[in-house]
């Protein structure tokens, strides 16, 4: 029998608005045996019951719903209904040849993440409780993919976030299963990567910006183009591929730019893409100084702030480099930005871009708003999976 869970009295107002987080405080008593990671019964203060999920007493998200229906077994039938779901559901919404397969509680299964690439899968457990869960969803996915004529070569695993010292497991990083070659080749949008899913950031590349970086390539015909934040260069690579005359991203890291310059090799694109390792926050003001103007600015930052607490000082970071973006831009120019921060969420984000125009007397014409690609879902009221915000404006003087 499973252990049972009873919130107190007003608490559970996450699951109870259709999330599938119940906190640590939020809950009265526990009743029977259990080891973290295993599935509990959840009931509301009065004994209605509201749901099973994994329990981590070293976790302040102390349970993850996995279903809404106490009867439920969490059996392999029932992960193989999840996973068949979540990949019926990328057939019909995104391309397949490189995309997010599972993505957390947005898919209902909360904390793993897989990304396909190619031919490769890449696995993220961030709980303890999907956590033993993990070989029979990879296992199903393998078996569902094959049925499409898809057969999966290797699977990595890049359980190595820091978060996972929250939930009391050791970050791990490694094969599952057979080994192969860890630099994969895809191809996105007629642009060709080659993606390191061992050393890369996260899973290697960044899926979630798929049909944003597709989006920049109609501005890019001809133009002058300055790639902030370039990582493995996949927004000036479709910038070059769509016809720019000149392209300069920019890194912090050097091997992120030594990766984007091979993929820029990769796509014959040397001679007009080229990269510079440098902190983004010191070169845009001396490009200002020396009088660089440019007819398309993207800037794609890591999150600047990953809790509530460093808001302020995130605000900052996004205003500043806003700023420098628009000054950067020629009269009549495109700018892109984004972030991908799911505390700087829609309104302030908006607010402190139109904050950096009044600051430097530019006028913004929105030409698009967008979100993370169809395969990252946004699962209403399930808050964290709505993080990704994507504006491309028309930089105009004041006039």
């Amino acid at each position: 029998m499973s252990a049972v869970v009873t919130l107190k009295k007003g608490e559970g107002r996450t699951i109870k608005a259709g999330g599938m987080w119940i906190y640590d405080n939020e809950i009265d008593t526990v009743m029977g045996d259990f080891d973290d990671g295993d599935i509990v019964i959840v009931r509301d203060f009065d004994g209605y019951p509201m749901g099973k999920g994994f329990i981590n007493r070293h976790s302040k998200i102390r349970i993850r719903l996995m279903t809404r229906h106490v009867e439920q077994e969490i059996d392999d039938a029932f992960l193989l209904g999840r996973v068949r779901d979540a990949w019926e559901y990328r057939k019909k919404t995104v391309d397949v040849s490189s995309c997010r397969v599972i993505f957390g509680e947005a898919d209902f299964l909360p904390g793993i993440v897989v990304d396909k690439f190619a031919d490769v899968l890449v696995v993220e457990s961030l709980a303890l409780g999907i956590d033993r869960f993990k070989l029979t969803i990879i296992e199903s996915l393998k078996k569902l993919m094959a049925k499409d004529g898809i057969t999966i070569r290797g699977v990595y695993e890049r359980s190595d976030a820091k978060v996972r010292l929250n939930e009391g497991m050791e970050r791990v990083k490694g094969f599952i299963g057979e080994e192969f070659d860890t630099k994969v080749p895809i191809v996105e949008n007629g642009v060709k990567y080659i993606v390191d899913v061992k050393d890369g950031q996260k899973t290697g590349f960044f899926l979630d910006q798929k049909y944003n970086r597709l989006a920049i390539q109609k501005f890019c015909k001809g133009a002058r183009v300055l790639d902030c934040f370039t990582h493995t260069g996949s927004f000036a690579l479709n910038a070059g591929i769509a016809g720019a005359s000149e392209v300069l991203g920019v890194d912090a890291s050097e091997l992120a730019v030594q990766q984007a310059r091979e993929n820029a090799a990769l796509n014959g694109l040397s001679d007009i893409v080229h990269f510079q390792c440098e902190d983004v926050f010191e070169l845009l003001p001396e490009l200002e100084r020396a009088g660089e103007k440019f007819d398309v600015v993207i800037l794609d930052p890591p999150a600047f702030t990953k809790s509530r607490s460093s808001i302020k000082n995130a605000v900052k970071g996004y205003r500043e480099i806003n700023l420098r973006g628009m000054k950067l831009v020629k009269n009549g120019g495109y700018l892109a930005t984004c972030s991908c921060s799911h505390f700087m969420d829609y309104e302030l984000f908006t607010k402190t871009i139109h904050q950096a125009a009044q600051n430097v007397h530019k006028r913004l014409r929105q030409v698009e708003y967008r979100t993370q690609a169809a395969d990252h879902p946004i699962l209403w009221s399930a808050d964290e999976s709505y993080y990704l915000k994507f504006y491309i404006f028309q930089v105009v003087d004041e006039r």
